[in-house]
């Protein structure tokens, strides 16, 4: 029997939204599944602070490496990047971290000890002598310290050397006992420099960085303890006339962004950002022996005189140093085992040169 035209009509009425929706919602999961279906992408800012000034190398780098993830991503992920410590210090930057008002920074160690303070390793009085010694250790070390910090929650992006800081005075000074004498200047978030001058028996005076060039121009100190560039950079050298050739403290940064922010991208995205960053740093790190060669000359030539400690001075540092280090680790404020490894590493070098 052939049905007529309306009632075919009445037929597709009834019966073919019910069919299209039986084919078509499979074919749906069928495309969602195969990944033909593109999820958006979930557009991401991720904001940075760092102390160092708009126009210095490490702003360059960043702003450079910033645009690339930015340009590699198809703009789902940019950065904010707030230079020259307007988000204020170390302590400042990490807490502004932990309730989310900023996702990364540029920070010294001494910022990061908040978070993890195994990464004060080598910021341990006197514990290197030499750049080569440096380098053997962070070869062993420095994944291990990375690893670190990620079990506590930051992703970091490699190690940037600034170089060994030195004592720099106003007055000449070789002992442990003329240093007792000086207004020694400390950062007043950083528990590894503190801990370093209180070895010695120096009561140090703790002043953010941005009051250490009007604490030595009024007197307040006299002394600080810098590597050469940060002198250069700060105008500190302006106000010193002299240095100890003593590489009291081996100073560097990181670059690290939250676990949290850092687990919202994608794992494309996270890829690109850990490549692009982490070069920066690398970067860094090695252009960094070359300037602080630099910088260390630069000083001389503005008439900073060198002073050298006797044999004598220099074991009662060494005896002091040691001593600090030790009781350090004995309060539980670095692990025993990496602080022994970390010897280890140092006596097998000595041994070899």
């Amino acid at each position: 029997m052939l049905m007529s035209i309306s009632d075919r009509a009445e037929l597709r009425r009834k019966f073919l939204p019910s069919v299209r929706k039986a084919l078509v919602t499979p074919l749906i999961a069928l495309f969602v599944l195969s990944g033909v279906v593109a999820q958006p992408a979930t557009a991401a800012t991720l904001k940075l602070a760092t102390l160092s000034p708009e126009g210095s190398a490490w702003m360059k780098l960043l702003r450079k490496h910033a645009k690339s993830v930015e340009e590699r991503t198809g703009g789902e992920v940019k950065f904010k990047i707030y230079p020259g410590g307007v988000m204020g210090d170390d302590k400042a930057v990490f807490r502004k971290m932990r309730v989310g008002q900023l996702h990364g920074a540029v920070v010294t160690s001494g910022g990061v000890i908040q978070a993890y303070p195994d990464f004060a390793l080598y910021n341990l009085p006197y514990l290197f002598e030499s750049d080569a010694e440096v380098d053997y250790v962070r070869k062993h070390l420095d994944t291990r310290l990375m690893d670190g910090l990620a079990e506590n929650k930051f992703i970091g992006f490699g190690m940037a050397e600034v170089g060994f800081g030195y004592p720099m005075m106003q007055k000449q000074a070789t002992s442990v006992a003329q240093m007792r004498e000086l207004q020694v200047w400390a950062p007043d978030n950083d528990p590894g420099f503190l801990r370093a001058y209180q070895a010695f028996g120096v009561t140090p005076v703790p002043l953010p960085i941005a009051d250490v060039l009007a604490g030595l121009q009024t007197g307040l100190i006299d002394s600080i303890g810098s590597p050469p560039i940060g002198a250069i950079a700060l105008q500190w050298y302006t106000q010193v006339q002299y240095a100890l050739d003593l590489p009291l403290m081996y100073v560097f940064g990181t670059l690290v962004i939250t676990e949290r922010a850092f687990k919202k991208l994608s794992p494309e995205h996270q890829a690109i950002v850990r490549e692009e960053l982490g070069e920066a740093v690398r970067i860094v790190d090695e252009s960094s022996r070359k300037d602080h060669l630099s910088a260390r000359n630069a000083l001389t030539a503005q008439g900073i005189e060198w002073l050298t400690p006797s044999a004598t001075e220099l074991d009662e540092w060494r005896r002091l140093a040691t001593q600090s280090r030790e009781d350090t680790v004995g309060d539980g404020y670095i692990s025993r085992a990496l602080y022994d490894e970390t010897i280890a590493l140092l006596e097998k070098f000595r041994a070899g040169s």
